[in-house]
């Protein structure tokens, strides 16, 4: 079924009411009734705690303290039989229905024909119709057609009125000191009739009604699931805590944010981050909602809260962002307006490039140029390699293909990788090392993207990552996050390693510290990173070098 373009599962109704105990009914008497339609377990137990208080009503209207009873129209003793042999029945209905047998619709239907019975004899005991035990009889009609979804209703209804009519004819022919009153007695059986359509109707809306809020719940509940995914999946950290600052929301990015594995609701603000509750303690404190900055670790964060009402006390919405995120994101605005700009003029600079490139090779073959002007076509040839590298780049970025995931397993993949990066760049195994795993590592990426992401980083180790007198050595490490669970994949070098001031900047585009590079290797290698899912970060290692950590999302 669908509701507002949601799919909802019908099975997932709850029904009106549920059995919290599971039906023994017998194999041979049929398949069971379905699960909270009546009548149900829970149902009977209060048909029977009902049944329970009419029998100690009828006793207390029969005691002898009663002076109703003191006419010669009514017989206590004969009644007092009556109501010891019903009391025994309603226990043994009690037992019955601990042990789950017969079925519920038998034992309704049991029940209800003992009650007719045992009210027209107890209407006779106590002096006739006149006693007005007759009333009783309505209330057994209209239980049966309760309980029974309005089934059976007007053969209770029938019945009763056949008792009490049948009560008047033996008292008729008995010549018994009662009043005898045909009027009275159909008066009582078109009550009867009443009762049992009344009671079937009222069920019937009653049930209409249950049915529709069973509706309604599915549909809060699926709006509900909707809520917390939409929320969970936003990349701004969201935080809601209550007027004494504990906790009762926080999504993923606000975890992330604040360095947080796992979240209790209930816990309070301060145990996760005393530094975001002393800043919001203060802004609510001096009623001054705007938004602030602060430092968390080493991140420093953008915060703004929404107060939830006009009260100091009341509770808070906190959104958190990384101002390096937000900085991110502006850069990447511009990047993007002008990335059109960019590629047509790289696409415009290859033409007249290809020719002063060739006119230079062309110069330099002349046998009478001299050593200087030798020199001079060298740099013309140099400087031209690296415009035709920086244009290449700017193309390759603007023409990104749409990526295309598969399946892949880390480690088969990682070695053929580093055979393939050995081969075309001379190297021996010593140079770019695997180290070795136990565990299958499977993510899912685009395979282009990922091997020009690593490309692109152990080109990068390879040109800086090396000490003086010394030659690059690349390792390749597979690992699991024991805590997340996610696959990672280190590239390690042996190189100086990048300083913290540095290190901020390796990401941004034509960023180098190397006269020859272009800097958009690495800005490359985060933009293909991202648009896979997977998170790319540099992390310095004791005592020299530098680690490039490529986590992948969990499978």
């Amino acid at each position: 079924m669908k509701r507002n373009g949601l799919e909802v599962d019908r099975d997932r109704i709850p029904p009106a009411e549920t059995d919290p105990e599971p039906s023994k009914a017998d194999p041979s008497q049929g398949p069971a009734r379905p699960e909270g339609r009546y009548p149900n377990w829970t149902a009977l137990r209060w048909l029977f705690l009902f049944r329970l208080l009419i029998v100690v009503g009828l006793i207390l209207n029969f005691s002898p303290a009663n002076p109703t009873l003191s006419s010669t129209k009514s017989d206590p003793q004969w009644a007092w039989d009556i109501l010891v042999v019903y009391g025994l029945l309603v226990l043994l209905s009690g037992f019955g229905l601990s042990m789950h047998r017969p079925r519920p619709e038998n034992q309704v239907q049991i029940a209800i024909f003992i009650d007719i019975l045992v009210f027209t004899l107890l209407m006779q005991a106590a002096g006739g119709i006149t006693s007005g035990l007759g009333i009783l009889l309505a209330v057994a009609v209209a239980a049966g057609a309760l309980m029974l979804e309005g089934k059976l209703s007007l053969l209770f209804a029938a019945l009763a009125s056949i008792a009490v009519i049948t009560q008047q004819l033996y008292a008729l022919l008995a010549s018994d000191q009662q009043t005898i009153s045909f009027t009275h007695a159909g008066l009582l059986g078109l009550l009867f009739f009443a009762v049992a359509l009344l009671s079937h109707v009222l069920y019937r809306r009653v049930r209409s009604a249950e049915e529709l809020a069973a509706r309604r719940q599915v549909d809060i509940d699926d709006l509900s699931k909707l809520n917390d995914f939409i929320i969970q999946s936003i990349n701004t950290g969201i935080l809601v805590a209550d007027g004494d600052r504990h906790l009762r929301l926080m999504n993923q990015a606000a975890r992330e944010l604040l360095g947080v594995r796992r979240f209790r609701t209930g816990v309070a603000l301060s145990k996760l981050s005393p530094e975001l509750c002393h800043w919001l303690m203060e802004r609510v404190s001096s009623n001054d909602p705007s938004d602030g900055s602060l430092h968390i670790g080493n991140r420093q964060i953008n915060a703004s809260l929404r107060l939830l009402g006009d009260y100091r006390a009341s509770g808070v919405i906190l959104y958190l962002r990384d101002t390096q995120e937000i900085a991110r994101e502006i850069q990447q605005g511009k990047l993007a307006s002008l990335g059109t700009l960019t590629a047509s003029i790289a696409h415009n600079i290859r033409n007249p490039l290809s020719a002063i490139t060739h006119a230079s090779q062309l110069i330099a073959e002349d046998p009478s140029l001299s050593g200087d002007n030798h020199h001079l076509t060298e740099i013309i040839r140099r400087n031209g390699a690296r415009i035709e590298e920086t244009v290449q780049s700017i193309l390759q970025l603007s023409r990104r293909q749409e990526i295309e995931p598969c399946p892949i397993d880390l480690e088969i993949w990682v070695q053929h990788f580093a055979a393939e990066f050995r081969e075309s760049h001379a190297l021996d195994e010593e140079r770019c090392a695997i180290e070795p795993t136990k565990e299958a590592v499977r993510v899912e990426a685009d395979a282009r993207h990922l091997h020009q992401i690593l490309a692109n980083l152990a080109e990068n180790s390879l040109i800086h990552g090396r000490l003086d007198g010394q030659p690059p050595r690349i390792r390749l490490r597979l690992r699991t996050d024991p805590q997340q669970g996610n696959p990672i994949l280190e590239l390690q070098d042996a190189g100086p390693g990048i300083d913290a001031t540095t290190a901020k900047e390796i990401f941004n585009p034509f960023f180098t510290t190397k006269s020859q590079g272009t800097g958009l290797g690495l800005y490359i290698a985060r933009e293909l990173a991202e648009s896979n899912g997977i998170r790319i970060s540099h992390h310095p290692v004791a005592p020299h070098g530098s680690c490039f950590r490529l986590t992948f999302p969990p499978t």
